[in-house]
């Protein structure tokens, strides 16, 4: 499972029950917290065991058990809301590996971060707020990375928009992609969500922390921009024949 392969219990002292999470990644193995934590005996973290999917166990129970240092209910919450994250991060980030760094490292913010939530918001609006700000600092990353990486990176196309890979609009959503990729960090990030991701203009003002009018402005703005490079990217393929 996700989890399971980010973090590993290590070593429990005979004399005592506290122990430390460690975080398994391609440098090695290092802490994921300066702390150590007592765990919790199993009556405090119990929870029953239906799906992940069980409307009767909400989001915000099982993060307050995952506060408890119940892991199965952490991989449970992953479980509902992974797909739709890889997803989204795809979109942004137009490269599969990309994505899933940024998925998983969108997941350990969550748990580091659970003690905070206050349920001001929506426990789904909170995490994919999370992500999308995730996204921003790869994206910056890779704009800081040297101009052979950067390509690698681009090229990894795997989890780029989910349109039709072949056929008569193959060609139009190849378009597509290289005019998202000159738009405007916002306004291609509220198209992504409302055009690909079907986020409402309100799911998406709470998600970006944004009035709704804005929203609305925001995807206004990026249609008008897709339009005219779509436009100017298909007058420069008729002259190149002409």
């Amino acid at each position: 499972a996700f989890f399971r392969i980010l973090l590993q219990t290590v070593r429990v002292p005979a004399a005592s029950n506290r122990s430390r999470w460690f975080l398994r990644g391609a440098e090695g193995d290092g802490p994921l917290e300066n702390f150590t934590r007592v765990l919790p005996s199993p009556e405090e973290v119990a929870l029953p065991r239906p799906g992940p999917d069980d409307p009767q166990i909400t989001d915000e129970e099982l993060l307050e058990a995952t506060r408890r240092g119940d892991l199965p209910a952490f991989e449970r919450l992953y479980d509902r809301h992974g797909a739709r994250m890889k997803s989204i991060a795809g979109n942004l980030l137009a490269s599969a590996s990309d994505a899933e760094d940024a998925v998983q490292e969108s997941f350990l913010k969550v748990y580091r971060g659970a003690a905070a939530f206050r349920g001001s918001a929506r426990f789904s609006t909170w995490i994919y707020r999370i992500l999308i700000n995730t996204c921003y600092d790869a994206m910056r990353r890779r704009e800081r990375r040297p101009e052979g990486e950067a390509a690698a990176s681009s090229s990894d196309s795997d989890a780029r928009l989910d349109l039709p890979a072949a056929g008569p609009d193959h060609l139009l959503r190849l378009e597509l992609e290289d005019a998202l990729e000159q738009l405007p960090e916002r306004p291609r990030t509220v198209f992504l969500l409302s055009a690909v991701e079907g986020l409402s203009h309100g799911e998406i003002a709470e998600v970006l922390g944004v009035p709704e009018a804005t929203s609305r402005t925001l995807l206004f703005e990026a249609r008008r921009q897709l339009q005219r490079l779509l436009w100017r990217g298909r007058g420069r393929a008729r002259e190149s024949r002409a």
